[in-house]
């Protein structure tokens, strides 16, 4: 029988084991890169600018916001690995909308959609055959607090991932009887380079130092362990949800966020 299991596995856990990792060069997707490939997984991070050496695995560029970029991405890995057993759909990006709802274009609203939540859509229903015809497989969305707890200045990017919340759970429903996990990782506020330049631009606006809008940012978004999280905690979250050790869970969301989105 397998139990569930936050412990660690062991070192070569994901040992052969095809990985596909979205936004896979930088923050979460490269710490989630990282811990696979550490496990002895065979990597492909992908995104839309080339990089010279990514943190872990193989690199494809593409955008999977379009439908031919999802497209020749899952081609592309399919070719390099022989097919997936893991795909993390970590790519997304967040319009800033100062005004609010009235002031978002229907072109904010596309590009939030196609990047959050058609870029999921589009790889899942690539890959999907080829997890089916092996009988096994597990899919991992990566969300965003927001989804709940909506900010006013992203209320399309906020609805793009309360709507892959949505698919990510009816997509579980379906895939369930093929032997494929379907979660949902939900991170808070993750010390990445966004959150860096974010941090940048509230100091600039306010006249004062990083460090202090760093402690007005952690005091505004209300952690009550009193730090953001690193990518890393969303990584071990996400390799969890991938291993055997989960072999039960399926259709559910994981909160990653120090304790602060303020519902049950």
């Amino acid at each position: 029988m397998t139990s569930t299991s936050m412990a660690p596995g062991p070192a070569d856990e994901f040992s052969g084991v095809r990985v596909l990792v979205t936004g896979g060069t930088k923050g979460i997707g490269a710490a989630v890169a990282v811990r696979f490939a550490e496990a002895g997984a065979d990597v492909v991070v992908a995104a839309r600018t080339p990089v010279e050496e990514p943190a872990a695995g193989r690199f494809v560029s593409a955008d999977v916001a379009t439908a031919d970029g999802a497209a020749r991405l899952a081609d592309e890995a399919t070719r390099l690995l022989g097919g997936i057993d893991v795909l993390v759909n970590n790519a997304g990006s967040q319009t800033y909308i100062p005004g609010g709802a009235l002031e978002a274009a229907d072109d904010d609203w596309y590009r939030d959609l196609d990047t959050n939540l058609m870029s999921a859509v589009r790889l899942d229903r690539a890959l999907l055959p080829g997890m089916i015809a092996q009988n096994r497989g597990v899919i991992v969305h990566i969300t965003s607090g927001q989804a709940r707890l909506p900010g006013a200045a992203s209320l399309p990017y906020a609805a793009a991932k309360a709507a892959t919340t949505v698919y990510s759970k009816g997509l579980a429903n379906e895939v369930g009887k093929h032997g494929i996990r379907v979660n949902t990782v939900v991170p808070g506020l993750i010390e990445t380079s966004a959150v860096t330049r974010r941090l940048d631009r509230m100091a600039a606006d306010s006249g004062g130092d990083t460090e202090t809008a760093r402690r007005q940012l952690i005091e505004r978004v209300g952690i009550p362990l009193g730090h953001p999280g690193l990518p890393a905690d969303v990584a071990e979250v996400v390799a969890f949800l991938a291993s055997d050790r989960a072999a039960f869970l399926t259709g559910s969301q994981y909160v990653v966020d120090g304790g602060s989105l303020p519902t049950v």
